[in-house]
């Protein structure tokens, strides 16, 4: 996969390239990443790529023709078939769904806005999609679409120690993880969980998979507002005398 970014901090993606899976995945060659800075396509010798909006207001915006050369850098250099995103507070809300999507093409371009924004005009003609990562303002979209990279990069094949890691995931299946314990078996005077120690393979993932559930019904019950519990799932948490759904 070939990745870059429009930002004006290039140095923060060392956090991403240098550290962990996705560090380890970029030495794999799993996927590449280019960053280019709107400074370097600036008219003056200020390197300045924002002025005052019009209207007034505070803040300032980050300059459509700047950032449109830039852009058009990114994709002489990574490929014109790449999706550009903006990550905003204003785009649809990121979630593993579209990890998994954005996982399957094979170049992405992410536009890491600063200030108050970026004008308008370079949104509407040269963004593809724009994505959130919930209902906050940062001061940048770096970290935003740091967090957006590392999740479509566990996603590639590969990218992951363990092949079913990423289908174990929490949301990969709609729902949350369940919990993990390992040494020492007590802790605190708290036991891990019998059937962990069973070696009944077909029951811990029974086990699992209702420990999941019941998570998800507990502490994210909007993942499944618009879904019934199948009768399997019904009784996976009965197996495990676990409240279920509208009793907890």
């Amino acid at each position: 996969m070939r990745l870059g970014v429009l930002t004006l901090f290039p140095e923060m993606f060392g956090s991403l390239t240098e550290w962990g899976v996705t560090g380890r995945a970029k030495a794999q060659g799993l996927y590449s990443l280019d960053l280019f800075n709107p400074r370097d396509h600036a008219t003056d010798k200020h390197g300045t790529v924002d002025d005052r909006p019009y209207g007034g207001g505070p803040g300032m915006v980050m300059q459509a023709p700047i950032m449109a050369d830039c852009l058009n850098q990114a994709k002489d250099a990574i490929g014109q078939d790449a999706v550009v995103i903006a990550m905003s507070p204003q785009g649809e809300v990121f979630d593993d769904a579209i990890a998994r999507e954005l996982a399957k093409l094979p170049a992405l371009i992410f536009v890491a806005g600063r200030y108050e924004g970026i004008d308008e005009r370079f949104l509407t003609r040269y963004v593809d999609r724009e994505i959130s990562l919930g209902d906050y303002v940062v001061s940048g979209g770096e970290l935003p679409a740091m967090m957006v990279m590392d999740a479509v990069i566990r996603h590639l094949p590969g990218a992951l120690g363990h092949s079913a890691s990423a289908e174990e995931d929490s949301f990969a299946e709609g729902v949350l993880d369940c919990p993990h314990y390992t040494r020492p078996e007590e802790f605190e005077g708290e036991p891990v969980p019998p059937v962990l120690l069973s070696g009944n393979h077909a029951a811990i993932a029974r086990w699992r998979a209702a420990m999941g559930l019941q998570r998800t019904i507990d502490r994210r019950s909007d993942l499944l507002a618009d879904k019934t519990l199948t009768k399997e799932q019904a009784a996976l948490l009965k197996e495990w005398g676990l409240p279920g759904w509208g009793d907890c």
